[in-house]
């Protein structure tokens, strides 16, 4: 087998850990000099192919390399551009191509969520179709945890662990105030169609009196007369009501319960803040006095508290979609499988792109409690060990400390430009 250069790619939004993942795919292409040239990384994901923008990361040292691992947020950039069919536009596959020949590129790591994945089979289909067959791994990412054929998604468990701690420890604030203040505290967490995020805040409640009292998810329309009557109840039982909700929650109609009514560059629904509709429902209904939050990107951003199962899993499927390539795999997601509980243990393996790509996973009915506002013990049971375990990054003068690459440029090779959109 001959030497080829590598690209690799973040997309869509970042997360605590999906520096973990280049870290871990970098390392690995490092090992085997014999198959994998240079590293090239896109600037700004696909993007960056498309426009030429490449990143040498032969460039970056070892040490900066290795911290990645414990550094947030996406150190290449990433971009949220999907990728239309060959029949719809050709051009932008036979720029890939050309763009991937200019650099003697053959192993391609696509490292993101389920629009990624659809992305990385297309590449993998339509180069062979173009004439310049590339081996295309996906790298799954996203905090939604909505991929199906894994067990979990990197991303998520270290955004589940974020939002128990922030739910636990705001409900001691509100419980705290609550005879002569605040007595309804709304925390509003990522997730349009599926509520893992928002299940994971559940993991504080251990007894009746713990917030959250509720949770909101997108697999159960809001009933706006069951929801106040249960709010009130809890009020009156213990003095507040903390609740989760998710972004994605729908009314009985079946429209987002905070849809601003434009799109993102995927095409989905861009989402507005649900929290303080909620909070000002139980405002106009019930008069309690109320305060709202919105973790948006504290939640994926927040590294300082990660799950340590959380950043060994974004490493290993790096790892993993690198050994896959190097071994002649094609058109495959790198996967995490649970082999055990109690204690808790899992390896890689590895899926069908074709049966990934467009695909998405929502939570199970025996997930949720029959009356639609809390996680059963099966879910408990589920999310438990993906949140265990720190791994603090370095600190210095009170600050974790994470890096910043060069990103050194390659020269391009092709005259022409190519126009985005």
């Amino acid at each position: 087998m001959s030497v080829r250069n590598a690209f690799y790619a973040q997309s869509g939004g970042v997360t605590a850990v999906i520096n973990a993942s280049a870290c871990g795919v970098i390392e690995t292409a490092r090992q085997h000099p014999t198959q994998i040239g240079r590293l090239l990384a896109g600037r700004n994901g696909i993007i960056g192919a498309l426009t030429e923008d490449l990143i040498d990361t032969s460039q970056e040292p070892e040490a900066a390399i290795a911290a990645l691992r414990h550094t947030p947020s996406g150190a290449f950039g990433s971009c949220r551009y999907k990728l239309k069919g060959l029949a719809e536009n050709r051009a932008e596959y036979t720029r890939l191509i050309d763009v991937f020949r200019a650099h003697d590129i053959g192993y391609f790591f696509y490292n993101g969520g389920g629009d990624s994945a659809d992305t990385c089979l297309k590449v993998s289909q339509l180069s062979a179709e173009l004439g310049y067959p590339v081996q295309a791994i996906h790298v799954p990412k996203t905090v939604d945890n909505d991929l199906p054929l894994t067990d979990t998604c990197p991303g998520f468990g270290s955004v589940a662990k974020y939002v128990a701690i922030s739910i636990r420890e705001a409900g001691f604030d509100v419980a705290s105030m609550a005879k002569t203040s605040t007595k309804v505290f709304v925390m509003e967490v990522m997730g349009r169609h599926a509520g893992w995020i928002a299940a994971a805040g559940g993991l504080a409640h251990e007894k009746a009196a713990d917030a959250p009292h509720l949770i909101l998810f997108p697999e159960r329309p809001l009933i706006e007369e069951d929801f106040l009557t249960r709010v009130e109840a809890c009020v009156e039982a213990h003095g507040y009501c903390a609740i989760v909700v998710s972004e994605g929650i729908k009314n009985t109609a079946g429209k987002f319960v905070a849809d601003a009514g434009t799109h993102d560059a995927f095409g989905h629904a861009q989402l507005g803040g649900v929290a303080p509709v909620i909070a000002q429902l139980i405002r106009d209904r019930l008069h309690y006095k109320y305060h709202w939050a919105v973790a948006d990107y504290l939640q994926r951003a927040a590294r300082h508290i990660a799950s340590k199962t959380d950043v060994d899993q974004a490493y290993a499927v790096g790892k993993a979609a690198v050994e896959m390539a190097i071994a002649g795999k094609n058109a495959r997601m790198a996967t995490i499988i649970r082999t055990g509980e109690d204690p808790y243990r899992w390896e890689t393996g590895e899926a069908d792109l074709a049966l990934v790509a467009n695909v998405e996973r929502k939570m199970p009915d025996d997930f949720i409690t029959p009356d639609g506002y809390g996680i059963t013990e099966a879910c408990r049971r589920y999310l438990k060990p993906l949140i265990a375990g720190e791994d603090y990054p370095p600190y210095r003068d009170g600050l974790p400390q994470y890096v910043t690459l060069a990103n050194v440029s390659v020269p391009k090779k092709l005259a022409a430009a190519f126009k985005i959109g």
